[in-house]
């Protein structure tokens, strides 16, 4: 599978598409600020009508998961699920189905430092699935 993933101020999918306001910046802070993440999975032609599942999580520069506080105790950050693209009627055999995804969050308190989104799928992870970026300090 092919995968993009963006860093965005919002992003929202519309019939089928994403729209992505301020996309691809790699540097946020040193205050909280709302973000979207962007996500376009491009799912082989001999894969579709399966069910796949996907997963993408914060985590710090040690590779650790961010946990953040809730109810119910500390959680990890993270989203996903599972999935399942058909083929249209009339499409090219062999042509890539396209699956995206947003997922838009409050702001978030990080630490300043290295961070990186993980996407996972199907348990498989690769290094063109990893989304770093980087939370500035304060100015002195």
């Amino acid at each position: 599978m092919k995968a993009t993933i963006l860093l965005a101020d919002y992003a929202v999918v519309a019939d089928g598409k994403l729209t992505v306001v301020g996309g691809g910046w790699s540097q946020t802070g040193p205050e909280p600020a709302s973000f979207g993440i962007a996500l376009l999975i491009q799912v082989p032609w001999d894969q579709a009508n399966t069910v796949h599942s996907f997963s993408v999580e914060l985590l710090d520069a040690d590779g650790a998961a961010v946990v953040v506080e809730s109810d119910e105790g500390e959680q990890p950050v993270a989203f996903g699920g599972e999935f399942e693209v058909g083929r249209p009627p009339g499409i090219k055999p062999g042509t890539p189905l396209d699956f995206p995804v947003a997922v838009n969050s409050t702001p978030m308190p990080l630490e300043p430092g290295r961070y990186e989104w993980r996407l996972t799928i199907d348990e498989t992870s690769r290094d063109d699935w990893r989304l770093p970026f980087t939370v500035r300090g304060e100015e002195v």
